[in-house]
């Protein structure tokens, strides 16, 4: 099988023209759910799969997929799937998403060209909403593909002009009333840039995950008194702000001593908020929402159980009180065997130098692994940046990560793979 390298840039970069942004440094987009944008980028890409052959369905929350049904398939074998996203964050990259979308459509392509056979018919997906810019809740397409979420929980959701997603869609044409279901598929692959610097660093052309990070959230409280800045001694505070400082030094450490033993472990508290919030009064009251995360739910754990050590400590340290809550606690997700051999067999096959790695980023196909086989592909990132307009993949290294993801898919589709 070939892929054409320059059919797959040409389909990324017009892509990339719809929500283009101004960029000092790099190409960016921003492309959020309902907008004319995601029109655009919508529209272009079911011409591209009508293009190749392939039968369009959008279900009732966006979701696209294109069906390639050849004469040599039983069309009622479940399906293989492949694919990604077309959204974006404000001021994202190229990559990020088009890619596993655009990557997933050449590989039917190849096989096309190259007269393969497969004995199931291959789907190529676009998810709604994985990057929960607009509507808040990331990978929610997949979530409804997966049974997790119902249509009519994710169609009423709003965004910050209290515009439902049944509105947005319903706006660019986009509301479909067929049907998306991945545990109908017999497996699912996607391809998605690293985000991370480990395939540049050992100079491996495509990266096979075999576990998805785990996402913990907490919601910290912390209270203390609002005194008088200036009047207020500092042997007399009960500061909730200088407190809630030496809480988020302590769970950097849980991190940092979590990491030493798995290098998928982090620790962040990345959204926060002061009450009064004036600078004149001694903080009575800090928020924090914290981000956790690992390939091992069992570190996971011990990051929390950190954390409330760290405020029953502070409670007796600095007389404030605290409350945390674990509101969010998803597991760590491996890919599957089946998709593990497949795809390594596809990088020796291609002459792909691969190499074995998690994934710290959540992606739709930890969704997708609920219900089917599924796995995830990485391809290089120069520097690592992502969501960002300096994200980058070098357009032979999309290429090459594309081959793999093309025979990984033709060996999944061939009933000797099971």
């Amino acid at each position: 099988m070939h892929v054409d390298t320059d059919r797959l840039r040409e389909d990324i970069e017009a892509n990339a023209r719809f929500g283009a942004v101004d960029a000092s440094r790099g190409v960016g987009r921003t492309v959020l759910t309902g907008s004319e944008a995601d029109r655009q980028v919508r529209e272009r890409f079911v011409e591209r799969l009508t293009a190749a052959g392939l039968s369009v369905r959008v279900d009732p929350v966006g979701n696209i997929v294109g069906r390639w049904t050849p004469a040599s398939c039983d069309p009622e074998a479940a399906p293989v799937a492949a694919g990604s996203h077309l959204d974006s964050v404000p001021r994202g990259g190229i990559f990020d998403g088009p890619l596993g979308v655009y990557a997933a459509l050449e590989s039917v392509r190849a096989m096309q060209s190259a007269d393969v056979a497969p004995d199931r018919p291959i789907e190529v997906v676009s998810f709604t909403e994985e990057e929960g810019s607009r509507f808040g809740a990331g990978t929610l397409g997949s979530s409804v593909a997966a049974g997790q979420r119902t249509p009519s929980e994710a169609l009423s959701l709003t965004d910050d002009d209290g515009v439902s997603l049944e509105e947005r869609l319903q706006g660019i044409g986009f509301a479909g009333d067929d049907t998306v279901e991945a545990d109908r598929w017999d497996s699912w692959v996607e391809l998605h840039v690293e985000q991370g610097t480990t395939l540049t660093d050992t100079g491996a052309g495509v990266g096979i995950v075999d576990s998805i990070t785990g996402i913990t959230n907490c919601e910290v409280c912390i209270t203390g008194e609002a005194d008088h800045a200036g009047s207020t001694p500092m042997n007399e505070r009960t500061d909730a702000f200088a407190a809630a400082s030496e809480f988020v030094l302590d769970l950097e450490r849980a991190g940092r001593d979590c990491a030493e033993t798995s290098d998928a472990a982090v620790a962040t508290a990345g959204k926060g908020s002061i009450a009064p919030n004036a600078r004149n009064i001694v903080p009575e009251r800090v928020e924090l929402d914290l981000d956790i995360r690992d390939v091992d739910h069992d570190n996971m754990t011990r990051m929390v159980e950190r954390c409330r050590d760290s405020l029953a400590r502070l409670e007796q340290s600095r007389g404030v009180d605290t409350s945390i809550e674990r509101y969010r606690d998803s597991a760590p997700t491996p890919c599957s065997d089946r998709f593990l051999v497949a795809a390594e067999t596809a990088a020796t096959a291609t002459g792909v130098e691969s190499v074995r790695l998690s994934s710290g980023a959540m992606h739709d196909t930890a969704n997708v692994a609920a219900v089917t086989d599924a796995g995830l592909l990485f391809a290089p990132s120069e520097g690592g940046y992502s969501h960002s307009p300096r994200e980058w993949t070098d357009w032979n290294d999309c290429a090459a990560a594309t081959a793999v993801l093309a025979e990984t898919v033709r060996s999944l589709a061939s009933d000797d793979s099971e």
